[in-house]
């Protein structure tokens, strides 16, 4: 049963990290109220939120009929918020806010929120205590908790009595086998009401009193200011304690050191900062180096990889370092991302790889994209089941150093896979991944890219194929080959002859075995931007104007959109279509001028099938590429790719027991130790600056 010990005393200082209590336990904070520091409007809903909870319906209500899932979802996306607003004044500090008189605020939010679940499953606490701190004669705090399935309770409620209150509710977290949150709203007294703080702490053993360090490992190519601002994030005062050391793995021309951001940085971190300046050995080759630093020095209890163009929220590193410190074994902690452009959408809740395609994506019964600021924690029910993960992204990521010391470094790809891989290698040693709310970053999101066609189809495809060889539980990869074929074919139809022909080529050094790996990593880029320069889907054009325009011999039929969205039916007959189209001849006119110009989001394959020409506009915005259909290219490469996929079909058995006894090599210290030398000599701070 739950207490509430209200006082109308003047309110005290936050509790420490490690009071000491009887019985052999101490006291941990877990997790503290927060507020934006930048007093950005945009992520007010991430931290506290004034709308209502509409709780949307259960999916077990809508049942398996199609049409009513497909409903059911499309009103899970619509937004509830009535659009109301809280002012950046009243925010007072980065714990402290003001309410205005008798003004209802939730702090059941993604920062704010404390998510039971997770620590229920997978750490030592099994109680919490809340504290809350609240000035203002009258005004109410009440302490809610949601289960699995999204419908909140009521828990306990305290009133102000005097000019302030400071309220403790003991809090099980027994009941969260599935899911669910606590979190506390306050309703202002007639004079108003300030929230100067709360804390969410536990009786810990004595052997978790102190905190873990952490070395952050943050790969760098060409965003110098992007990056010095995000060091100086890492220089807050309230992260120093946890930091052990800050890595920049410097592998552009333009470098951090040279931004006129680097000098606040610099002072911010002292000497806890190294830039290690190397080669482009892409991310995967950035990443391994800072693990490889990490482990050899042996200091710090974690290394955290993060990307350098995110915008990061400090607390979220304190809280990944508490909750790997409290976790019941070793545990991966990661962050999750926001959109950087649009800051209270949320990129993905938890992603898994699907086994039998072998493909990442958010979990099955979850979303993507999701806005907060268009429906909050409260009213997603979705959001309320805890979401288990088979890996995290190294955009934000925290990895015990005994895990690193015991399932090897990053796998040397470049980019692309090494993150989603190295979680499947330590799922499969005993070590879980958590993607932890309340820790994220903000950054560019994936929707603003184009690597599915550019150079970078090639390391996806590579890469893909190696993870699947790694740890598919399928003897033939399950769905992997026929997939990839699937996807040749379309890329084919498509006139993406440069995507084909690097994914052929993918699959050709795939078959080269593993140890080739090493030696390509900091040649491959180069091979690969040359080789595609002969095709002209591949060399972008910023001017529009500098392509002939657009003429075609006959209109649309019947004057239909060139763009409109086929049925399913109108799907499956394109798909069987498009393959034959291409042995026809190509229209004379079509040499000589695009037969349309699609826009990036209309560039899907079953549009660009229809045309001998076209001119493709890139998903950045930034430039277009000319699309021409060769008759004879797409007949060489379509007996290429059956080919190719034949054989992968035939000898998968053979490659993946090749990758799997390779594995512990070419991801141990020892081996990347050999790639790095070019950048390290004979003496390993000769790399530092």
């Amino acid at each position: 049963m739950t207490t509430t010990t209200p006082t109308s005393a003047s309110t005290s200082s936050a509790p420490s990290t490690t009071d000491a209590v009887p019985a052999g336990t101490v006291t941990r904070l877990l997790q503290r109220q927060i507020l934006p520091i930048d007093r950005d409007t945009d992520v007010f809903p991430l931290y506290v939120d004034l709308e209502e909870a509409r709780l949307d319906t259960d999916r077990h209500e809508v049942g398996g009929n199609k049409s009513a899932k497909d409903l059911n979802n499309a009103v899970i996306r619509q937004s509830t918020s009535t659009g109301r607003k809280l002012h950046p004044d009243q925010i007072r500090s980065r714990t402290e806010l003001r309410l205005e008189p008798s003004q209802l605020l939730s702090f059941g939010t993604y920062f704010n929120a404390f998510p039971a679940s997770y620590w229920r499953r997978h750490t030592v606490v099994t109680d919490v205590e809340l504290t809350v701190r609240v000035s203002g004669a009258g005004s109410v705090v009440t302490v809610y908790k949601s289960m699995a399935r999204g419908h909140s309770q009521r828990v306990d409620a305290g009133v102000v009595e005097g000019d302030s209150g400071s309220f403790t509710f003991s809090l099980p977290l027994k009941p969260f086998v599935d899911g669910g949150w606590y979190w506390y709203d306050v309703v202002a007294g007639d004079d108003g009401a300030s929230v100067e703080g709360a804390e969410w702490t536990a009786q810990v053993p004595a052997d978790r009193a102190e905190h873990g360090t952490v070395d952050i490992c943050i790969t760098t190519m060409n965003r110098p200011d992007f990056c010095a601002k995000l060091l100086a994030q890492l220089g807050e005062d309230e992260v120093a304690p946890y930091l052990d050391t800050v890595m920049v793995m410097e592998q552009g021309k333009d470098l951090v050191s040279e931004s006129e951001f680097f000098p606040a940085a610099q002072a911010a971190l002292g000497d806890r900062l190294r830039v290690l300046v190397q080669g482009n050995l892409g991310g995967s080759g950035g990443y391994a180096r800072g693990q490889l630093e990490s482990v050899r020095k042996g200091t710090a209890t974690y290394a955290l990889m993060m990307d350098d163009d995110v915008v990061c929220e400090p607390e979220g590193v304190i809280r990944a370092v508490t909750f790997g410190d409290l976790a019941k074994r070793p545990t991966i902690v990661g962050g999750h991302m926001f959109n950087l452009y649009s800051r209270s959408q949320l990129h993905s809740f938890g992603e898994i790889v699907q086994p039998w395609r072998f493909w990442w994506q958010t979990r099955l019964d979850g979303y993507s994209q999701w806005d907060f600021a268009a429906r909050n924690l409260r009213s997603s029910r979705w959001l309320h089941k805890r979401a288990d993960v088979d890996f995290n992204g190294w955009f934000m990521c925290l990895i015990p150093r005994v895990v690193l010391e015991e399932v090897g470094l990053s796998l040397p790809v470049f980019i692309k896979w090494d993150d989603s891989e190295f979680g499947l290698r330590a799922k499969d040693a005993g070590y879980p991944t958590v993607s932890f709310p309340g820790a994220a970053v903000w950054h560019i999101p994936w929707t603003d890219k184009n690597d599915g066609v550019d150079w970078q189809s090639y390391f996806h495809h590579r890469n893909r194929i190696i993870a699947a060889l790694l740890h598919s539980p399928y003897e033939r990869g399950g769905r992997m080959v026929r997939e990839s074929f699937n996807h040749q074919v379309k890329h084919l139809a498509s006139l993406q002859y440069s995507t084909a022909e690097l994914r052929h080529l993918a699959m050709e050094d795939v078959l080269r075995g593993p140890h080739a790996l090493h030696g390509e990593l900091a040649t491959k880029l180069a091979e690969v931007n040359a080789f595609r320069k002969q095709f002209t889907d591949a060399q972008l054009v910023e001017d529009r104007d500098d392509l002939p325009p657009v003429r075609r011999n006959k209109p649309p039929k019947k004057g239909k959109s060139d763009i409109e969205i086929p049925s399913r039916l109108g799907t499956l007959v394109a798909a069987g279509l498009a393959p034959l189209r291409q042995l026809r001849p190509v229209r004379e006119m079509s040499r000589h001028y695009p037969e349309a110009e699609l826009p990036a989001m209309d560039s899907a394959w079953y549009n660009l099938v229809k045309y001998d020409s076209a001119v493709v506009s890139m998903n950045d915005g930034a430039s277009v590429a000319l699309y021409r259909r060769d008759p004879a290219r797409y007949r060489d490469l379509m007996k290429r790719t059956i080919d190719i996929h034949r054989r992968f079909h035939r000898e998968w058995p053979e490659l993946a027991r090749q990758y799997r006894e390779a594995l512990g090599d070419i991801t141990s210290p020892e081996a990347w130790e050999k790639t790095f030398e070019p950048w390290t000599g004979d003496e390993r701070a000769d790399g530092d600056q």
